[in-house]
């Protein structure tokens, strides 16, 4: 799953997200925004320049969100992506109104969006995580300048192929046909059961 496909589908398919920053304590703090653009690079949102959303936006340069659509737990899909923020300002305004004329209603003249402001979401990571899948699909993605990391639990040269850990996984992503054996990382919740239970300390997690 590539970082523009993750996008493309919060912008159409999920479109309002939960998306999170810090206070001036530094204590997080959420609030439901709508993703109105989208291209390879990022995600386009916008604010009121009066509001304290906007302050923590200028204050960090970075924030977190979620989006998820699904009629219940077992049917749902979510998209996490976490970068850097930047302010784009008015002029990118008239172009998210007319992809998103929902917003005529809410600033219906011109003088009302002057309090507006356009940001982009640029340089991050995110995650897709399927759960109407079986077994679950997981699949992790960079975007811009971001260096790409790993998360997850990971079995070392440790292990012996006892295969404590096999009764434990709940979506049964070990692969035991090589020693060590190999989480297969699509599939994997990060429950940690493997790493609490293995005799040898062969696991360790990343991120």
């Amino acid at each position: 799953m590539t970082a523009s496909k993750c996008f493309i589908y919060l912008q159409k398919e999920i479109h309002t997200v939960v998306a999170a920053t810090t206070d001036g304590d530094g204590l997080p703090v959420t609030c439901a925004i709508d993703i109105m653009d989208a291209d390879e690079d990022g995600l386009y949102f916008l604010t009121a320049k009066g509001k304290g959303f906007y302050d923590r936006l200028k204050k960090d340069g970075y924030m977190a969100l979620t989006g998820m659509k699904g009629e219940d737990t077992m049917s749902c899909v979510a998209v996490s992506v976490r970068g850097k923020v930047c302010e784009l300002g008015e002029a990118q305004l008239r172009r998210l109104f007319e992809k998103n004329p929902y917003m005529n209603e809410i600033y219906s003249t011109e003088k009302s969006r002057r309090a507006l402001t356009v940001f982009k979401l640029y340089d991050g990571c995110g995650e897709w995580f399927d759960l109407s899948k079986k077994p679950i699909e997981r699949a992790s993605f960079n975007f811009g300048k971001a260096e790409e990391s790993e998360e997850g639990y990971f079995i070392t040269e440790h292990c012996i192929g006892c295969r404590t850990c096999e009764p434990v996984c709940p979506q049964a992503c070990i692969d035991f046909t090589t020693t060590p054996a190999v989480i297969v990382q699509t599939h994997c919740l990060r429950c940690g059961n493997c790493k609490s239970v293995c005799p040898h300390n062969a696991l360790i997690r990343r991120g």
